[in-house]
């Protein structure tokens, strides 16, 4: 409950003093003990709290998820596996899982708006990608997904110009040495979300060579984010998508736990 729904309920005599104390220190955060869960985040920031499900125990998992599908009837999980997902379907039969991206959700319908492109140099790339995607959806974004277009076929890129001209995001996602973010960048008029992956051969350094690249590249107009972290290239675009079409911060759900 928001504070100024608190508020009005004390205007109305439909709450007494000490219930609505209650109901802003929940607010601001439930302790679990193990976990202090962020109710007040989506208010505070305009996205409520997602979990980090990777290397969780399993009660903590699951209590934490369920305490934030209570909160706000929906939950974006990253990073889980297919034994949580069994786990949490136990308690919310209704949770998907995307095993390709290895995000765990339970969605709201909500509309579509703007337009973000999501692009990967190689087929490798894809689950990092699908990371990105899912969770740009999630929050609420338009997603067109243009996979395999790296530079050693770069008429496969140049092919798809329509497509990012259109974009008022774009992520470009690439392990080797990381060039197609420069490329892209070169290319359109809008930011560029610059991904490394750790996919390549060992020179790559698991994706240290990708990274350096892309945070080195002369081309302008690019942020890069960490290795394989399609989940902070999704919710950066969220961002910028919602900014370009709002023109102020209108976002819905956020934030890892």
């Amino acid at each position: 409950m928001e504070i100024k729904e608190i508020l009005e309920k004390i205007q109305n005599h439909e709450i007494s003093i000490e219930e609505a104390e209650k109901q802003i220190k929940h607010n601001q955060y439930e302790d679990l003990e193990y976990a202090k869960i962020d109710h007040n985040r989506k208010e505070r920031i305009g996205t409520g709290e997602v979990v980090f499900c990777q290397n969780k125990p399993n009660d903590f998992l699951v209590s934490i998820y369920t305490t934030i599908y209570r909160e706000n009837g929906e939950v974006l999980g990253t990073r889980a596996s297919e034994e949580q997902f069994e786990l949490v379907k136990k308690e919310i039969p209704e949770v998907q899982y995307h095993s390709l991206s290895r995000i765990l959700k339970i969605e709201k319908q909500k509309e579509k708006i703007g337009n973000i492109v999501v692009c990967t140099a190689g087929t490798s790339d894809i689950p990092v990608a699908e990371e990105a995607a899912e969770t740009a959806g999630f929050f609420g974004n338009h997603v067109e997904k243009l996979y395999d277009v790296g530079v050693a076929g770069i008429h496969r890129l140049l092919s798809q110009r329509e497509k990012l001209e259109k974009a008022n995001c774009i992520i470009a996602i690439a392990g080797m040495e990381g060039a197609l973010a420069s490329v892209v960048a070169g290319l359109a008029k809008v930011p560029v979300i610059a991904v490394p992956t750790s996919v390549g051969y060992g020179a790559n350094l698991g994706g240290i060579t990708a990274l350096l690249g892309m945070l080195n590249s002369c081309s302008n107009g690019i942020a890069t984010v960490n290795i394989d972290n399609g989940y902070g290239a999704g919710y950066l675009a969220n961002q910028i998508n919602h900014l370009a079409v709002n023109g102020c911060h209108k976002n819905e759900n956020s934030d890892n736990q």
